[in-house]
């Protein structure tokens, strides 16, 4: 499940960095009801991925609140990427 919400988180800041550069010029304004649609798809599948993994990964409340938000924040989903790769790392040398 980390891996899939690894796959989401990313494409998810990706495309809130489009709708950026959409916002500040260098993407024309003709594509912003695509990548809107896009990237508003993309929010709610984090949203729902980011429930599953922290349930399953027994996160606080506080972690999980705290990657939620790094939803909102440009290139925050660089440090959920490190935090979501530490996690898989402890999963593995569980096994």
């Amino acid at each position: 499940m980390l891996k899939t919400f690894r796959f989401a988180s990313l494409l998810e800041g990706v495309s809130y960095l489009l709708i950026l550069c959409v916002s500040l010029g260098f993407i024309s304004r003709d594509y912003v009801f695509t990548i809107g649609i896009a990237h508003g798809a993309l929010f709610l599948l984090y949203f729902v991925f980011s429930l599953i993994a922290s349930h399953k990964q027994d996160w606080p409340l506080i972690v999980w609140l705290m990657v939620l938000f790094a939803a909102v924040i440009p290139f925050a989903f660089l440090p959920v990427e490190l935090f979501l790769q530490k996690e898989l790392r402890k999963i593995e040398n569980n096994i």
